[in-house]
C-alpha cells in the first residue's frame, strides 16, 4: 500500500507553518488509518484462537502482508505474555514465544477501551532503532482476552504529511551558563574581519545575490565566513580573512539570478548584512559573535557574547535598532 505524500517546495507567507507537534500528530494519525482495517480483521480472526499458538501463527501468517510495513507481527494474553510467535517476512521466530512484555514501553501506555494504539517511538532492544508498536485489545464479550501486537522499524514508514518547516516566529535560546556568569568580565576585540568590514559587507552581497550562496554563517571574532551555494549544497566551504578582503574569489562561484523563490528579496540583503556588521558595535560587552543568512526560509540567527541566540525573520529584524538590542536580556 503505496502514500505519497506532495511536499510544496516553498512555504508561502500567507500559509501558516505547522509545527514540528502538529506534523507529528499528522503523520501518526495518517498511520493509524492505514492499520485500522487490517487491525479490525486480524482481531476477529484470531479471537476465537486465543491459547491456540499454532493457529495463531497460521492467521497471522496468512494476513502479515496485509498490514502494511511491518516489521514483527505477534499476539500477547491478558497478562501481557506473548502467546504467538513473531511473524515477519521471513517466517516465523519463536525467541520471544512466553516473553513477557509488561515492562516495554508501549505497554506502559494508556491503552483504548476501543480502538487502536500507536506507541510513541521508542528505541529497539536489539538494533537500537527508532521504532514504534501498533497494538489493540483482543475482547470477547466485553472481556480483554490480550492484545495484537504490530512492530514498525522507522525507516520503513512512509512521510504521510508535508515536509516539515521551520517557523518564522522569533525564537531565543539562552546559551551556556558559564560563559553568561562570566559576561562582565569580557570586552570586546576588534578582529581583522571588524577591521576590513568595508570590504567584506560587498564581497559577501555579491557572493548571496549573484553567485548562487544561498546561505552564509559569518562569524566575527574568528574572522572566517562559512557558505553553502546552490551548485553544491550538501557542502560547505569556509573563507577565512584573506580570502573575505580578496574581491576575486568572486570569480570563483559562476553567476546566478537571484532566486525567485527566495524569501529575502534581493534589494534587502545588503541592508541585513549591514544591520549585522552595526551590532557589533552596539555595545562593548553584550556584542554579536556570530550570525547566520538564509535566502530561502528568509531568516537570520545570531549569537551574542552571552551565549545568548535569536532566531528571526528578516523583516522583523531591519526593524529592530542599535537601541532595542543594547538593552536585549539575551
Amino acid at each position: 500500500m503505496e502514500l505519497t505524500a506532495k511536499v510544496k517546495p516553498v512555504m508561502s507567507k500567507e500559509v501558516p507553518a505547522l509545527t514540528w507537534k502538529e506534523s507529528i500528530f499528522r503523520q501518526r494519525k495518517e498511520l493509524v488509518r492505514l492499520l485500522q482495517q487490517p487491525f479490525s480483521l486480524l482481531i476477529d480472526k484470531c479471537e476465537p484462537l486465543m491459547g491456540h499458538r499454532g493457529q495463531l501463527n497460521e492467521v497471522l501468517q496468512a494476513l502479515f502482508s496485509s498490514v502494511p510495513y511491518c516489521s514483527s507481527l505477534y499476539v500477547l494474553d491478558s497478562n501481557a505474555v506473548q502467546i504467538s510467535d513473531s511473524v515477519s517476512s521471513t517466517g516465523l521466530d519463536s525467541v520471544y514465544y512466553q516473553t513477557n512484555r509488561a515492562d516495554s514501553s508501549y505497554m506502559k501506555e494508556t491503552l483504548p477501551e476501543q480502538g487502536l494504539l500507536l506507541s510513541a517511538a521508542y528505541l529497539s532492544a536489539e538494533l537500537l532503532r527508532p521504532s514504534l508498536t501498533a497494538l489493540q485489545v483482543i475482547r470477547s464479550d466485553g472481556e480483554s482476552l490480550g492484545y495484537l501486537c504490530a512492530d514498525f522499524d522507522l525507516r520503513n514508514l512512509p512521510v504521510t504529511s508535508e515536509l516539515y518547516h521551520e517557523p518564522d516566529e522569533w525564537q531565543q535560546v539562552k546559551g551556556d551558563p558559564a560563559i553568561r556568569s562570566m559576561l562582565f568580565q569580557q570586552t570586546r576585540v576588534e578582529s581583522d574581519m571588524d577591521r576590513n568590514i568595508q570590504n567584506v559587507l560587498p564581497t559577501l552581497e555579491e557572493l548571496l545575490t549573484e553567485r548562487g550562496v544561498f546561505q552564509c554563517q559569518i562569524h566575527f571574532s574568528s574572522s572566517q565566513v562559512t557558505i553553502w551555494t546552490i551548485d553544491d549544497p550538501l557542502r560547505y566551504r569556509i573563507l577565512n580573512k584573506e580570502v573575505l578582503t580578496d574581491t576575486d574569489i568572486c570569480l570563483l562561484y559562476p553567476s546566478h539570478h537571484y532566486p525567485a523563490d527566495a524569501m529575502i528579496p534581493r534589494g534587502d540583503i545588503q541592508k541585513v548584512l549591514a544591520a549585522m556588521a552595526a551590532l557589533r558595535l552596539v555595545d562593548t560587552t553584550i556584542y554579536l559573535r556570530q550570525v547566520s543568512i538564509n535566502i530561502f526560509n528568509g531568516m537570520v540567527s545570531m549569537t551574542f557574547s552571552c551565549d545568548g541566540s535569536h532566531y528571526m525573520r528578516y523583516d522583523d529584524f531591519l526593524t529592530k535598532g542599535a537601541s532595542f538590542w543594547s538593552g536585549v536580556n539575551t
